[in-house]
């Protein structure tokens, strides 16, 4: 009789599993449980000072009238930059893995190309981005002096924060066209030439073939998107710098309030103070990403 077993015993099944629980527990539990106490303390980066329990006064202190403000311009941002990139680069990224699924001459090249934004570092995106948008001697400088006008780009109030999302999807879009073009090669080319035949035009086979069957990967898409988004602050904090109101996100005041680099609103540099930023960020994210998986699990079941 085989055995149904593909690690060959119980047993090694079970140590398997136990390992693979306890690097989840150890570097990812853990972690998240010390943060949620540390935010009831008034820990702070300075070696040396004690460290007091203070219960919520780090949540108050984020909901009071002092920080109010900026914890809202920051909330506000968050969920903007996390809406249009993740709407924006969804749509983007299946528009091109349709057009890069096609019998294109030298369409792997295109593939690279696509994806090569991926393996670049978040430093890198940054300094090339940075140069492009320079104010003083950057190519959109030259075409915006075209029509006798001129900007500070990232600098601008009005366009930084249009401008990072605009890098922000350019730097993700690789993955997300992987993974729709994954998708799309699971599709039997049968049914697009049965709905040629029956007469389907290129927009109709998009809508009703490939947009249901592609769904598993659009969920996964917007989850990934969404989460990356709503947590993301490496790019903004080196395109705008930790201080520019217009792109503060609640990312980059966990980041500035634990180690520095603004006042964030008012608060003074404290640990406790970031971990209890992180908790309510956790929160937030916690519930959108819940909230669109029950929505786009019930969209699969339609489709």
């Amino acid at each position: 009789m085989l055995n149904s077993f593909v690690f060959g015993r119980r047993s090694t099944l079970n140590i398997s599993f136990a390992l693979g629980l306890s690097v989840i527990v150890v570097f990812g539990i853990l972690p998240a449980v010390a943060v949620l106490v540390i935010s009831f303390t008034d820990v702070r980066a300075l070696p040396y000072l004690p460290v007091d329990w203070v219960g919520i006064e780090n949540y108050l202190s984020f909901f009071s009238a002092a920080h109010l403000g900026y914890n809202v311009n920051a909330l506000w941002n968050t969920l903007v930059f996390a809406f249009a990139v993740t709407i924006f680069q969804n749509v983007i990224a299946l528009l091109l893995a349709v057009l890069l699924n096609q019998r294109l001459r030298g369409r792997t090249f295109y593939r690279a190309v696509v994806f090569l934004p991926t393996i670049l570092g978040v430093t890198v995106i940054g300094l090339i981005w940075s140069l492009v948008f320079n104010p003083s001697a950057g190519p959109a400088a030259t075409v915006w002096s075209w029509v006798g006008a001129n900007s500070a780009f990232f600098g601008d109030p009005g366009m930084a924060l249009g401008l990072v999302i605009f890098v922000q999807i350019w730097a993700g879009l690789g993955i997300a066209v992987v993974i729709y073009l994954a998708g799309l090669q699971a599709i039997s080319p049968d049914l697009y030439e049965i709905a040629g035949v029956d007469g389907a035009t290129a927009w109709q086979k998009l809508r009703w073939i490939t947009y249901p069957l592609l769904a598993p990967s659009i969920t996964a898409n917007m989850l990934l998107c969404i989460v990356g988004s709503l947590q993301s602050y490496q790019l903004i904090y080196v395109l705008t710098g930790p201080n520019n109101p217009a792109t503060q996100v609640l990312s980059l005041a966990i980041f500035t309030s634990g180690f520095g680099g603004s006042s964030s609103g008012g608060a003074v540099q404290s640990q406790g103070y970031a971990a209890a930023i992180s908790m309510v960020q956790f929160v937030m994210v916690t519930v959108i990403s819940i909230t669109v998986l029950v929505y786009l699990r019930k969209r699969e079941q339609v489709l």
